[in-house]
């Protein structure tokens, strides 16, 4: 009855410290908020799609500028020359020598605020655009990072159940050798190993996957963001 007893208590303190351990296994010990804000910069930096927005915005505001120096389009200057000592019959002028004529387009003058107007709304468009993708950008670095350190901790609980599993087939592999554990026991435990096995590299794969999406948004290897 003492030995049940105390089998008993070492089962459960062997329970406890392995929910111990795992229980540590959480991705908000690998948080951090402050890198996160660096990686999100390098994606802004980065990313090509954040500089054609970039450049939409320096293109709807030389538009505006063009538009608003347009105004000097709606005038017009030029000159006519008559010469003083020849006398035109068909089209008699007063005036001799070179003579300015200046005009006005009053459709294109009336025409001008319009433009104007219209090129300013541009602007602000490219930039409410900029801003929603920034906004955008953001969110999926967010996720994706997350994704990644979701997978770093996966991998790591996945790699101590390895480990555990093939503590415990070394000591049934030396207890069915002694005769002590059958081998229904013996081989229910290598085939939990052989699937921690399998579990581990899909972990392994999962972390490359959300590192390479990562990197993908941030135009640089993850290890150069400090």
């Amino acid at each position: 009855m003492n030995n049940k007893l105390k089998t008993l208590c070492l089962s459960f303190f062997i329970l406890i410290s392995a929910s111990n351990i795992y229980a540590q296994e959480t991705m908000f010990h690998d948080l951090s908020y402050e890198y996160l804000e660096k990686l999100i910069a390098a994606a802004k930096r980065n990313y090509p799609e954040t500089k054609v927005k970039q450049k939409q915005v320096e293109i709807a505001r030389s538009t505006f500028h063009q538009a608003s120096f347009g105004w000097l389009e709606a005038f017009s200057a030029s000159y006519i020359y008559s010469p003083q000592t020849s006398i035109n019959l068909t089209t008699p002028t007063i005036f001799k020598g070179y003579q300015l004529v200046a005009s006005v387009s009053l459709g294109s003058l009336f025409e001008r605020p319009y433009t104007i107007h219209n090129a300013r709304e541009a602007v602000k468009v490219a930039e409410y655009q900029q801003e929603e993708y920034n906004l955008t950008l953001e969110a999926q670095v967010k996720r994706f990072y997350f994704a990644y350190i979701a997978a770093q901790t996966d991998l790591r609980s996945r790699v101590n159940a390895v480990q555990d599993a093939s503590t415990s087939v070394k000591q049934l592999k030396y207890t069915f050798e002694k005769g002590e554990t059958t081998y229904l026991v013996y081989s229910e435990a290598l085939a939990n190993l052989y699937n921690q096995n399998a579990f581990r590299v899909q972990a392994e794969l999962n972390v490359f996957t959300a590192k390479t999406n990562l990197e993908e948004l941030l135009g640089a290897k993850l290890e150069s963001i400090k």
